[in-house]
């Protein structure tokens, strides 16, 4: 199982949203396919297909938990998991 996998699995399980490292979720993000763009703090993603907008702010070195959760809803509302989400 490769990194992405791994994260994705561990957003999907949903029992350590605080603990999901900022940089790991933006580079999730870009290996989704997400385009970002950035403005102050905020880091904004969209997608084609994807109709809501993403917006990500750091807490400390970590992802806020609430912005995790909107990426899980996100992973499994548009199936972006792959073989994964079939395995939750």
């Amino acid at each position: 199982m490769g990194k992405y996998s791994k994260l994705i699995l561990k957003i999907l399980l949903g029992k350590s949203d605080a603990s999901v490292r900022f940089s790991e979720l933006m580079n999730l993000m870009g290996f989704l396919d997400f385009e970002e763009r950035t403005k102050g703090s905020h880091h904004m993603f969209r997608k084609e297909g994807v109709s809501e907008k993403i917006n990500l702010q750091k807490d400390g070195s970590h992802a806020k938990p609430y912005q995790v959760k909107q990426i899980r809803n996100i992973i499994l509302k548009y199936k972006l998991g792959g073989d994964i989400d079939a395995k939750i």
